[in-house]
């Protein structure tokens, strides 16, 4: 077993090492700069198309099983989780201040790979023989590119089944037991149990319900956090113009130590920034467009400018509330790390208040993510082994949450995150060799725009 660890070890450092993060980061410029940074410029129509795209209209309802509303909402229940709460602490642990910085950068560079990811899951998926729609990589891969690259299509498929059991499940319902055991005193099992039952509940109505459930749960808990993250930062508004200074200055100089802080190179700041970014905004994972693809929508487009809106929202939004509070208290410098330092960090200003709403909110992102995972997992399954495969895995996805939170997953942890890393790979390099049909599609769809503009006049 010691000799399986230290190879998955070995191999998870490659994948979430330098080469993977340029990669990434390679890609999300390419393509901002080869929309000519549309997904900037038009985060104002995104949020009009999203508001729009709440409830579906009659001739698109046969285009899709979810409004696009939901679709988001699905794509955010799974991507909010644990690494807008102990990611984004970890990531200022050990990077500084200035890790957030560069969280932001990945997250505007991501929006172009995610409104991609998106376009291309709408353009290439298919209609199953239960007449659902699906989508995503390994669709795109396959209906888009010339048959040698078939078997990336399968490797993506392989690799998104196995890790969503332990990234989307086991090691979020372990999230969750912990935080309730920490700060209700709930025991670990009765925790498992009770989301064992309620995730069997969600995920009877496959899709549609798990769409209804985060339509409804995502935009709640999205509010009651960052609600209480601003209520913070309006008790500390005058110390805001320092904390973002001091976040500027330390994405280009090191740390020193300080209190409890061990100091951190600019290096440390841009790897932990940009590899925690990509890891709660999943921009280029490939786990997003499974969702998007079933989104009631004709046009490519108009999904992929409310889907790049996934990444704004996690990370520029909810990520950043995380990361100001942190700087903004000074607990920064205690020497804590991961959730604990988040719940310092709102306990300092709320007493007695504040560590509960993190715990709260921990355990509704986690569970959520549970639900946003099961659906990319049961995918890529069924995408390997047919809609025969599907009822089978959800009865194994449902009895993984409570061995999950009660387990330790040290092991399970590290193969998930590897191959999570390892989804990226043939996903970012279907978004390469498609990208000059996003390109025309978005220079199609804009022309289209402007010219019934012009008629309109």
């Amino acid at each position: 077993m010691d000799a399986i660890t230290n190879l998955i070890t070995a191999i998870n450092a490659q994948v979430w090492g330098v080469p993977m993060l340029v990669m990434i980061l390679g890609v999300g410029i390419f393509l901002t700069f080869g929309l000519r940074l549309m997904t900037i410029l038009k985060i104002g129509t995104g949020f009009k198309l999203l508001w729009a795209g709440r409830a579906s209209k009659t001739e698109e309802a046969q285009q899709g099983e979810i409004s696009p509303f939901n679709a988001l909402m699905t794509a955010l229940s799974a991507t909010v989780g644990t690494g807008n709460i102990a990611g984004v602490a970890t990531a200022i642990f050990l990077g500084g201040p200035g890790a957030l910085f560069w969280m932001w950068c990945t997250a505007l560079v991501g929006m172009a790979t995610k409104y991609a990811e998106a376009v291309c899951a709408v353009k290439y998926r298919e209609t199953d023989e239960d007449g659902n729609h699906v989508g995503g990589p390994m669709y795109y891969i396959k209906n888009g590119l010339s048959h040698k690259w078939a078997w990336m299509g399968t490797a993506f498929a392989i690799f998104g089944a196995i890790a969503g059991f332990g990234i989307g499940n086991t090691v979020q319902s372990n999230s969750v037991a912990a935080a309730m055991q920490s700060s209700f005193s709930v025991p670990a099992m009765l925790s498992g149990l009770v989301m064992m039952i309620l995730v069997g509940l969600v995920l009877v109505g496959g899709i549609k319900r798990i769409a209804d459930v985060a339509g409804k749960l995502v935009p709640l808990m999205a509010v009651f956090y960052v609600g209480s993250g601003l209520l913070i930062l309006g008790m500390h508004i005058t110390d805001i113009p320092d904390a973002i200074g001091l976040i500027v200055t330390s994405a280009f100089s090191p740390v020193a130590a300080q209190g409890g802080f061990a100091g951190a190179a600019v290096w440390a700041a841009i790897r932990f920034g940009v590899a925690r970014g990509i890891f709660s905004n999943e921009a280029g994972l490939g786990s997003a467009p499974i969702a998007h693809a079933a989104a009631q929508t004709r046009n490519p487009v108009n999904q992929g400018l409310v889907a790049m809106l996934g990444t704004f929202i996690d990370t520029i939004i909810i990520c950043s509330i995380t990361g100001l509070v942190i700087v903004v208290t000074g607990v920064w410098q205690s020497g804590e790390t991961g959730a604990a330092l988040t719940s310092s960090a709102f306990a300092s200003t709320l007493p007695g208040v504040g560590d509960y709403l993190v715990a709260i909110s921990l355990s509704i992102f986690a569970f959520t993510t549970i639900l946003g995972w099961s659906f990319y997992s049961e995918k890529c399954v069924q995408y390997l082994f047919g809609v025969k495969a599907i009822i089978p895995f959800r009865i194994l996805w449902i009895i993984a949450v409570p061995i999950g939170a009660t387990g330790s997953l040290e092991f399970i942890w590290l193969l998930a995150d590897t191959l999570n890393a390892m989804m990226a790979i043939p996903n970012l390099i279907a978004l390469l060799l498609l990208s000059p049909v996003v390109f025309k599609l978005t220079r199609e769809y804009f022309a289209a725009q402007a010219e019934s503009t012009k008629k309109s006049e």
